[in-house]
């Protein structure tokens, strides 16, 4: 179970030499806007991904006259120092050096959503392979393996596109067919194990949220064409072989796992024909089956949710805060600090953000 004991950030964006002792479950940070909330879910997201969700630019990161930022956390028995500058990353696990953050993801499992990232139903494929990545990686073993090896593979076969060489292509073409359909398989059956978890039971832990929704499903879109059989390797082999003289036009593989998506349905209507109250409910109850299914197999993620009032009402708060609760799941949450006594019956462990500056209330 993932929970953060103690967090130190140090130099990162406008939060200097904090330190904070979170509580088990919901801990609420309540800040007026440019005061640092969506810069403490950040730097909480990046310990446990050694990514930021909002920029690439290590620049943004780092305090202005400083060389680089900080993050030490004690998560459950282990001790978490992730240190960066624009030229280097280190990554310390009880003072082993981490060679990739593979490691770093397992012990701190984290799942987020924001009013520009979370809402997973009609947005754009690279925001639903995400979330659905994020968790095939916990649940299936084999899934980063191949995953690093495909992008490898594609990587070679659009050298080889780009620069007109097809000599080896024909190899590299039954490399990919085979990481496709063993990526294609484990997203696959993830997806049908979160169509199990989206039951009765579950319904009834949200029902505030479903007041109209008789069915709500999702299909995986595998990034092939329709006329290849995306679980069969010589039917994605004989189509590359096809199509050889396209790609090398084209320069680049435009088909594949690194174009997969999903598909939602509300009552058999399609995503981008709903609206827009009905896109995030469904993104919020997609996001609670993850978390489900991954509480199911002992894994318990730690949940952030920034500014999450300026996207949902409050009904729907509640109801995702006591869900996540009855998971015991730990979750941060920020909010502007309007009245907030809705989610008192939740016991939250309540902080005040000032100027980069964190005190417990």
């Amino acid at each position: 179970m993932a929970i953060i004991r103690k967090l130190a950030i140090t130099q990162f964006r406008n939060l200097n030499q904090q330190y904070l002792q979170p509580g088990n479950r919901l801990n609420l940070f309540i800040a007026d806007n440019a005061q640092g909330k969506t810069n403490l879910i950040e730097a909480i997201y990046y310990l446990g991904h050694n990514r930021s969700f909002k920029t690439k630019s290590i620049k943004e990161l780092i305090q202005l006259e400083q060389q680089k930022f900080q993050l030490d956390a004690q998560v459950d028995n282990y001790r978490i120092k992730l240190e960066k500058s624009k030229q280097k990353t280190t990554i310390d696990i009880d003072q082993l050096r981490l060679k990739n953050s593979s490691n770093l993801s397992k012990i701190l499992p984290i799942q987020i959503i924001t009013p520009d990232k979370g809402f997973v139903v009609n947005g754009t494929p690279k925001n639903k392979r995400s979330y659905l990545d994020w968790g095939v990686f916990h649940v299936e073993p084999s899934f980063l393996d191949d995953f690093k090896k495909y992008n490898k593979t594609l990587k070679n076969i659009n050298t080889l596109l780009s620069q007109q060489k097809t000599q080896a292509l024909d190899n590299w073409f039954l490399e990919i067919s085979n990481l496709s359909v063993n990526i294609n398989q484990l997203r696959y059956d993830y997806i049908q194990q979160l169509k199990n978890t989206n039951s009765n039971e579950l319904v009834k832990e949200l029902s505030s949220l479903f007041h109209s929704i008789d069915s709500f499903d999702y299909e995986f879109k595998s990034g092939w064409p329709k006329e290849v059989d995306a679980f069969d390797r010589d039917s994605i082999y004989q189509y590359l072989l096809k199509n050889k003289a396209y790609l090398l036009k084209s320069k680049h593989l435009n088909y594949g796992p690194h174009k997969a998506s999903l598909k939602f349905f509300l009552n058999k209507k399609e995503e981008c024909f709903l609206s827009r109250g009905e896109q995030k409910t469904l993104s919020i109850v997609f996001w609670l089956t993850q978390v489900s299914l991954l509480v199911k197999n002992n894994i318990h993620p730690i949940v952030l949710i920034d500014d999450i009032s300026s996207e949902l009402d409050t009904t729907k708060i509640k109801t995702i805060l006591h869900y996540l609760n009855h998971l015991k799941i730990q979750t941060f949450m920020t909010d502007i600090g309007k009245d907030l006594s809705f989610i008192q019956d939740e016991n939250p462990v309540l902080f005040t953000i000032k100027k980069g500056i964190i005190k417990p209330q």
